[in-house]
């Protein structure tokens, strides 16, 4: 039989990341500056201990007593074709045999079997996908004794060089453990599902990190020294692929951060689905100085609105892009537009600010206040929030 791994869907290149390893520069020995005509040699040291062994041994038990204590709830997916089984990651979300995974896994199939890492199996039905931030819910019909869920940590609590902890099946290697850090945060992916204009949709808040995942890990949990999950590995970013096709690793992941399973699976579970708030506009936030000044833009930081929706929710509510042609400008880069600076008076340096603070704090049909900057003018206008079409 054939079997395809599948994982960590392309975006542009993307694919998986690899663990790095930071260097140290020890200090073997050290130079005095010579007094008078005469020259001193270097005069010799010794090598202090950097990390204990006891330091080294209880940083060893965290890791083992963390993964013991989360692998009852991390599973191995395998999605049954016709061609052979695509192969992905889940955890147990909680104790009625719900399962979160990547909907790139799961989407469209009919026949799913989740293996538990004691030996048990279970066939699974689909409960539903959500292609905006890659999430899917699977069911399986488990006695009690064989769910474990795990624990859901905060990821507004996150902080760059955070330790994190990837556990899953690369290449069908069930219960892999990987180490990394987080390298960054409020990264935007685009998402699984097209826009009206045939353009795609953003996935925003995505934790980018160099814990090692690879084909087979998708849908995995990114834990941090708690053991609380913390993101869903989705994707990497890679410009190559081995002799069989595979991509190669180069460092750069990235998972949905689980403060946005917290809001998504509970409607998945109730309504099949997740709706998630729309404004109908798309901007450009990388402006380089020269750009700047021809927009006559009064600010460095903010999201330049290129696109306003027609008859959608920023529309009726006056927001404008850029409509005029300046000399200076790349092609398709037009003038006059608003920048969007504020959003319910939490800043907006970027606009992935903008799409993280809707995705984890608003719904359709709720109000927020959007601070332009229009020209000197500084403009406060509302906003009811439709859903994305």
């Amino acid at each position: 039989m054939k079997k395809n791994l599948r994982l960590l869907i392309p975006v542009t290149i993307l694919i998986l990341a690899s663990l790095a390893c930071q260097a140290v520069s020890l200090p073997f020995g050290k130079t005095s500056t010579p007094s008078g005509s005469g020259l001193q040699t270097a005069e010799p040291t010794s090598i202090p201990a950097l990390v204990s062994s006891s330091s080294l041994n209880d940083q060893q038990n965290v890791m083992t007593s963390l993964y013991a204590h989360v692998t009852p709830g991390i599973v191995s997916i395998q999605v049954l074709m016709s061609d052979g089984a695509a192969l992905g990651t889940g955890f147990v979300y909680n104790d009625q045999g719900y399962i979160i995974t990547n909907q790139h896994v799961v989407d469209g199939q009919k026949k799913m079997e989740v293996d538990f890492t004691n030996g048990f199996k279970a066939f699974a039905t689909l409960v539903g996908v959500d292609p905006d931030s890659d999430l899917a819910v699977i069911k399986v019909d488990a006695p009690a004794s064989e769910l474990h869920p795990l624990d859901l940590g905060d990821s507004s609590q996150l902080k760059v060089g955070q330790t994190v902890i990837a556990i899953g099946n690369p290449f069908g290697l069930s219960g892999t453990m990987t180490t990394g850090i987080i390298s960054a945060l409020g990264r935007t992916l685009q998402s699984n599902r097209t826009a009206g204009s045939g353009s795609f949709f953003s996935a925003s808040d995505q934790i980018q990190t160099d814990a090692a995942i690879n084909p087979g890990n998708s849908g995995g949990p990114l834990l941090n020294l708690n053991g609380e999950v913390i993101g869903i590995n989705r994707a990497i970013r890679t410009d190559s692929s081995s002799t069989s096709g595979e991509p190669v690793n180069s460092g750069i992941g990235f998972a949905i951060a689980v403060n946005i399973v917290k809001r998504v699976a509970p409607e998945i579970i109730k309504n099949g689905k997740y709706d998630y708030p729309y404004m109908g506009v798309s901007s450009q936030d990388k402006l380089t100085l020269d750009e700047i000044n021809a927009l006559g833009l009064k600010q460095l930081t903010g999201a330049y609105v290129t696109t306003v929706v027609p008859g959608g929710p920023a529309d009726k509510a006056g927001v404008i892009a850029g409509t005029k042609e300046i000399t200076g400008l790349p092609t398709g880069l037009l003038g006059g537009g608003d920048l969007i600076v504020a959003v319910d008076g939490h800043p907006v340096n970027v606009f992935n600010d903008l799409l993280s603070y809707l995705v984890n704090n608003k719904a359709p049909g709720e109000t927020i206040t959007l601070t332009v900057l229009r020209g000197d003018q500084r403009v406060d206008l509302k906003i009811k929030l439709d859903k994305r079409p």
